[in-house]
């Protein structure tokens, strides 16, 4: 892999910051990019070093995919409005859940959203606006995945040998590559994102689709979702890497009020890392785990059986898609 990695020790944040700027300046000179804002750490970082580099002439996009956490959107737009840069929430909810019908290979799915992100909707943005490239907030450790065959990352494309000029009409700019998230959290801070921003766990590209086994539908993306905001709101202040819920493909055999209720499991699951190419499963409380399984049987229709996983990265990995 020819990307040499910048480790914490070496980063020096404000000066990464100038030189991000400048390279940002120079590629796109006195035409306009376009930004992917997924409201992620990563993404977050890309999107005010692009606007510091190019002001107006930076045009970011928050792409309404369907497989968003609660209420993401909104949140995200008004958070980057209080920044003084303007988003535009894009609705491709019917692109995105059209492309995933009927999958449930891991690999077809996140290539599915990979296509629909990059060719359908951003290749049509991209056309419409002028603009020649797009700016997105690839890490250091989604290459060394993606280049390593751990999994398909959707959001790497020229490591792999895809032209991206030639395959979407643009070239993509990835400002935040020699970095690992440790690293992205600290140009975060040093930018002036609010510690809210960029101190969230990280979330997936494909987002809630990395959290479905199975076909991903709106049905089932909604019960994660459930599951999701409960996660969050009840480990929040833990200390973990990262948390997260996951809704597994086949039903299994519950009962309420004396009664057979066939349902679906959920699985949780909760990190300790440093930057996320190692973890291990955060020893929670058992009383956090049973409160857990408790609001989520409850609060969201249709779960029967809530679970924990126990297993190490590696040989398990901290998303299950």
């Amino acid at each position: 892999m020819s990307i040499k990695e910048i480790s914490l020790s070496e980063l020096d944040p404000r000066g990464f910051i100038a030189e991000q700027v400048r390279a940002i300046t120079a590629a796109v000179g006195d035409g306009a990019a376009v930004n992917a804002l997924s409201g992620g750490v990563d993404s977050s970082v890309v999107t005010l070093l692009g606007h510091r580099a190019l002001g107006d002439r930076l045009k970011t996009y928050f792409i309404d995919n369907g497989i968003m956490r609660e209420d993401e959107p909104r949140q995200i737009q008004e958070a980057f409005a209080a920044l003084k840069v303007p988003v535009e929430i894009v609705d491709a909810r019917a692109e995105f859940f059209g492309a995933l019908k009927g999958l449930t290979d891991p690999e077809e799915k996140r290539e599915a959203i990979t296509q629909t992100f990059y060719k359908a909707v951003f290749g049509r943005l991209v056309k419409e606006s002028g603009a020649r490239h797009l700016l997105q907030g690839s890490i250091f450790t989604d290459v060394e995945e993606a280049v390593a065959g751990v999994k398909r990352q959707h959001n790497i494309l020229s490591q792999l040998g895809i032209d991206t000029e030639a395959a979407f009409g643009y070239t993509v700019l990835e400002p935040l590559i020699r970095l690992r998230k440790p690293g992205v959290r600290l140009v975060g801070r040093e930018l002036g994102l609010p510690e809210p921003l960029f101190n969230r766990p990280p979330f997936p590209g494909p987002a809630l689709a990395a959290r479905v086994i199975g076909e991903v539908t709106p049905e089932r993306v909604s019960t994660v979702r459930q599951a999701t905001r409960i996660v969050e709101e009840a480990l929040c202040k833990s200390g973990a890497f990262q948390y997260l819920a996951i809704l597994h493909a086949d039903r299994v055999t519950g009962m309420r009020h004396g009664a057979r209720d066939y349902g679906c499991q959920i699985e949780l699951r909760c990190w300790d890392s440093s930057d996320a190419r190692t973890g291990s499963p955060t020893r929670l409380p058992y009383e956090v785990l049973e409160g857990l399984a408790d609001r989520i049987t409850a609060e969201v229709p249709g779960v029967v059986s809530v679970t924990y996983n126990i297993t190490k990265k590696p040989p398990s990995t901290i998303e299950a898609i």
